[in-house]
């Protein structure tokens, strides 16, 4: 199975992990790259759109498509991308490092919102969403903290315990999800 892992990353931890996720598949990685600075313009609510990919997306079998959420929103590039490609697209995955914890997923600024877009556009080609919450690589004392999520980043120092984990058994089911079928990883309840 030819597997592509496509990325938005701003800070690096969206990076960091859909690296790790490409290293464990054998699968092919690249980088979103948008026309210009997409912090700016999302606070705008301004999208110039995302510079073609170099991968032909139609060839693969399956697309991991990683990045960030940003206060509980679907951003533009990787919104762009899923509209620029959904077609070519036999299979989707979608993951994010995000600052919204699985407790409140469902929540104003929470991951499962935007699991729920992405289905909504992707239709029957998304077959999965996993969180990967920063929250899981903070020591127990700085778990809620603003300030020591937006200064943490996924590294390989930090990547171990829950999140490694977590990281296995996506691409365990990854391997050995049959075709069509989505489901969220990180929710016994669904989203």
């Amino acid at each position: 199975m030819r597997t592509l892992v496509v990325y938005y990353s701003r800070k690096g931890s969206n990076r960091f992990l859909a690296h790790k996720v490409a290293g464990g598949l054998s699968a092919d990685i690249e980088r979103i790259r948008p026309w210009i600075n997409v912090f700016l313009l999302f606070l705008l609510k301004i999208h110039l759109g995302i510079r073609p990919i170099r991968h032909k997306a139609e060839s693969y079998d399956k697309v991991i498509l990683v990045g960030p959420i940003w206060m509980g929103r679907l951003i533009p590039p990787l919104r762009s991308f899923l509209n620029k490609y959904k077609e070519r697209i036999r299979e989707l995955v979608f993951v994010t490092c995000c600052g919204s914890t699985d407790a409140r997923k469902d929540e104003k600024f929470g991951h499962g919102f935007v699991f729920r877009e992405v289905e909504h556009i992707m239709g029957d080609k998304c077959t999965h969403c996993r969180a990967f919450p920063i929250d899981l690589v903070l020591p127990e004392e700085k778990k809620g903290d603003d300030q020591a999520f937006m200064q943490t980043h996924l590294m390989d120092e930090n990547f171990r315990g829950e999140i490694q984990d977590r990281l296995e058994d996506l691409i365990d089911k990854i391997r050995t999800q049959k075709p069509g079928r989505y489901q969220v990883l990180n929710d016994k309840s669904g989203v």
